[in-house]
């Protein structure tokens, strides 16, 4: 978007409460990621967070080799909702906006093989849904569906772009 930024990283606990929705879940972590950051002086903080929903479940990151094939053999021939959260902080003023958008990924029906080739290849060990759709992960669907592609990379930048206009920050101003 041509803005300056810097980026941090948040210390927040990614746990989800017990009774917590992914959409409540997503919320409430994109909120407590930019506002730990609050004691930056005169900032807009951009916080976000995803998770993907197989069968009603909450999938996090996979971590690991096995737990990503386990939740791509989980998708195969699903389609899966992802919920990203995303909250803009303002530090001077104290006010914050929060959004959830949603993306769903409509899987093709996948090999053991083709799983574990795409798995080995882009390794996408830190990725909800344990795969990366702006690599090798678009070969694994049969479509996608949602208001903006960014939020299935993690960030939508739609909603963010209103929510930076109401503290008076435009990409094109």
């Amino acid at each position: 978007m041509a803005l300056e930024f810097e980026a941090k990283a948040p210390n927040v606990d990614e746990k989800a409460h017990s009774s917590e929705s992914a959409e409540q879940l997503v919320q409430r972590l994109a909120l407590e990621k930019a506002q730990a950051l609050r004691a930056e002086p005169d900032a807009i903080v951009i916080g976000s967070d995803q998770v993907c929903v197989i069968d009603g479940q909450i999938i996090g990151k996979p971590l690991n080799r096995e737990n990503a094939v386990n939740q791509l053999s989980q998708q195969s021939g699903k389609t899966i909702r992802f919920y990203t959260g995303l909250a803009v902080y303002n530090t001077e003023t104290g006010t914050s906006d929060v959004t959830v958008d949603t993306f769903d990924v409509s899987f093709r029906k996948l090999t053991q093989k083709q799983i574990e080739r795409y798995v080995d290849i882009e390794q996408p060990f830190y990725c909800a849904g344990s795969f990366k759709s702006e690599g090798l992960g678009i070969t694994l669907f049969s479509a996608l569906n949602g208001k903006d592609p960014n939020t299935l990379v993690g960030l939508p930048l739609i909603d963010l772009i209103t929510m930076l206009e109401k503290h008076g920050i435009s990409p094109l101003a």
